[in-house]
Order: structure tokens, then sequence, then C-alpha cells
């Protein structure tokens, strides 16, 4: 046991206000202590599987020698400079060579972030900001989605579809038209010719001289793990291309292995204007966001003034790290890995959908979602918890989404601890 736990609870209690807690409420916090791989430890030792990545982000898994030789390395060289004006460093110009060869064809240029709420501002901006260049002042509507997620700052937040989340902070940007969410499980079959029934209808409703951009997650991932039904992405992009609105693609979780590629845009076989990403960039290990742009905008910005940035854009720590991991990801073949763990983790979770109380259980890689008929999936997690195995979950839905380096007897533990709990309760 740390021998300051008893202070470290107290002061956390007394000075630290957590995301998504209620203010003035403290609970005892779970301190983490240590990590290695798929597993952390508390401050009293006792040892977790990491079954959500911290949150989402720790692909190449916790506690790597490697990564930290490197930014140690990188921070005795140059720690930081601004990347502002004309500023640059070799990291950053390396790390920004390296995803343009791994994106999608034609995204040529990168704009470096702290995060993805960062890379949601800036992604939109830069929609916005093209119009504008092009003479299409009016293009500012952005179609976004009910239940997406895209970031907790000003634009990033008007853009989720999760009205709870928003409760309290207006006025927001109003310039969002948010579409029906993408989910088989409620759509049924015909989920895909809905939507784009609907996307029609909107943009004629709307106005296509009043559309600039549509933004969305590939897969849906803080409400609950849902892969877009049949045919989609491809058949949205068409839609939008049709129209001349800009594709925005928030694989703030799903870049960098989390669905089995490098960039979820692969595997819908898509070919975004631009794509939003953070986390696994570099495993969580330096905070780093990249938004990857493609020519069409750049073209459209030509001999335009983007007065936007953030103080730690392109920080070479960060660039150095990330090049490592994703360095790690390539040499040990974590998406192939991604694929195969998340198949073993999916097979074992499957029949818990026989139970009475589960709708569905479902996955995209390394992502899986159960979905309950009852707000229980907080009692699940606090279940799992208990016997060493980290979930995420609120009201009716439960995520699981683990390192792409979980062993295959990480899973299996994972899976029994977790179907014992969701059996007592949903079944």
């Amino acid at each position: 046991m740390h021998k300051d736990l008893e202070s470290l609870v107290a002061a956390d209690k007394r000075h630290v206000l957590h995301p998504q807690t209620v203010v003035g409420q403290p609970a005892d916090p779970f301190i983490v202590d240590r990590a290695k791989g798929s597993m952390i430890w508390d401050a009293e030792g006792k040892s977790y599987i990491d079954g959500t990545c911290g949150l989402w982000q720790c692909a190449v898994g916790h506690g790597r020698p490697e990564l930290a030789s490197v930014a140690a390395e990188q921070m005795q060289r140059l720690e930081y400079y601004a990347s502002f004006w004309d500023f640059s460093n070799e990291p950053a110009i390396r790390l920004a060579e390296r995803l343009t060869e791994l994106a999608p064809e034609g995204l040529n240029k990168v704009f470096f972030t702290s995060g993805g709420s960062e890379g949601t501002e800036t992604a939109l901006k830069l929609a916005r900001l093209a119009r504008h260049a092009t003479g299409e002042p009016e293009r500012t509507i952005v179609l976004a989605r009910k239940a997406g997620y895209h970031g907790v700052s000003g634009t990033a937040l008007a853009a989720t579809g999760i009205d709870r989340m928003k409760a309290g902070y207006g006025p927001l940007d109003d310039g969002f038209v948010h579409l029906t969410q993408p989910s088989p499980l409620e759509l049924g079959e015909n989920a895909t010719d809905q939507l784009i029934a609907e996307l029609e209808e909107t943009i004629e409703r709307v106005g296509p001289e009043r559309i600039t951009a549509f933004v969305g997650e590939p897969v849906l991932g803080v409400s609950g793990m849902v892969p877009p039904p049949e045919g989609y992405w491809p058949r949205v992009q068409e839609v939008l291309r049709r129209h001349g609105i800009l594709l925005i693609l928030d694989e703030i979780v799903t870049a960098y292995g989390r669905t089995g590629h490098w960039f979820a845009a692969e595997r819908f076989g898509v070919n975004p204007d631009m794509i939003i990403t953070a986390k696994g960039l570099s495993s969580g290990y330096v905070p780093m966001g990249a938004v990857l742009i493609g020519d069409r905008v750049v073209e459209m910005l030509d001999g335009t003034g983007f007065w936007h940035g953030f103080t730690y854009n392109g920080h070479p720590v960060g660039a150095a790290v990330s090049l490592a991991n994703l360095d790690i990801i390539e040499r040990e073949g974590l998406l192939d890995r991604a694929k195969v763990q998340g198949q073993r983790l999916l097979d074992a979770l499957a029949p818990l959908a026989e139970l009475d109380g589960v709708r569905e259980v479902r996955g995209c890689g390394l992502m899986v979602g159960i979905e309950f008929t009852d707000d229980i999936a907080a009692d699940v997690v606090a279940g799992c918890r208990e016997d060493g195995v980290i979930a995420r979950g609120a009201a009716t839905k439960l995520v699981l989404s683990p390192p792409l380096v979980i062993t295959d007897d990480e899973v299996d533990t994972l899976c029994e601890v977790l179907s014992r709990h969701v059996t007592a309760l949903a079944g």
C-alpha cells in the first residue's frame, strides 16, 4: 500500500475537480499508481486488467521503456519551441511526413494539436474558412449526428449530439444540424437507405449552398461502440461530393489501429477531406493530436491567412514519442492484432446477447460494446472493478477498448469476469 494513501485521498477530495463528476460530491479517488502492458495497479497494490485503455488511447500498452527513452532524449536536445509562423522542429516535420504516408490518398497536410477537442475546433474552422476564402461565406452549416461525440470545447461541443453534455453551457454555436444516429439496432435492415434518404432531404431543406461540411465518427465510441450499417460511409461520401460538401472524419478514437487499420477511413472505404486524430497517435504518453488535411481544402485556402494555433502545436517531445509509437504499432503487427483480439473478445461475449436484459453485443476491431435493456451498466462496471477488471459504462451501455497488446489470457479473464457480472444483473 502507498504510504501516503490516506493523505492523497483527502487532498484529492479537497482540491481536485475531476471531469465527468458532480461538483461538491467527490467520491474517494481510484488512484492509479503504476501500469505495464494491459495491467494497472492501484495505490493499495491491487492489479486490474485495463479494459478501457484509460480513455481509448494506450494502443501499445503501458510502461514502454523505449517511449520513455525517446522522450528523455528529445527533452535533453529540445524540450519545446513554438511552431507558430516559420518556426519548426525535426520531429514534427518527420511525423507530418510519416502521417501523410500512412493516411488515405490526398491527405498531404498536417496541423498538430494537443488533443481531440482542439482537433475538432481546427477542422471546423478550416472548413468554414475555406468557404469564406472561395467566396461562399454563407456556407457555414455543419451536419453532424445525434449521439456523436466530438469534444467539450465550444464548437466541438456544439457539434456533439449528446444533449446531457450541453446542458447549462449555452449559448452554443447554432450552425449545426444533427442527423439520426446511424444505428443498425434501432433502424433495422434498411438502416442505410433511411439514413441516406434523411441526409438527402436535410441537404435539400437546409440548402447545399449553406452547408460546408459533415462531421462524424466512423464508429460511434462514447455512445456505445456502434458500427455503421452496411454501406453507410461510401453512400454518405457520394451524396456529399455531389453537393460539394466536405467530409470530416473524427478518428480521435478509431485511428492508429483501433479498428485494425491505420485509419477507419480505410476500413470503410472512404477518402475524407479531413481526419481528426489524437489519443493513439502517441498512445497517450504525451498529449498529442493531428488534423490531416486534404488537397481540396488546401487548394481552397491557398493565399488565406489561418490565424489559429495552440501553444503546444508540433511539440517536439510529443512528435518524437509519436514517431516511436507508430514504429511499435508497425513493428509488432498491432493492426492485425487488433482484429484478432477484437474478434476473440467479441466471440467470448456474444453469448450474452441471449440474456433477457441484453439488447446487443457489437464490435469493430478492438472496440466492443454491450447494450442493456435497463440502466445496469454502472453496476456491472462496479462489480468488474471489484474483481480486477476496468470497464466503462453508464445507463444502458458498456464499452471496452483494451490496449492492442492485450494477451489471450487477459482477454479470457476480462470476458469471464464481465460475463459473470452481466449474467448476474441481466440474466
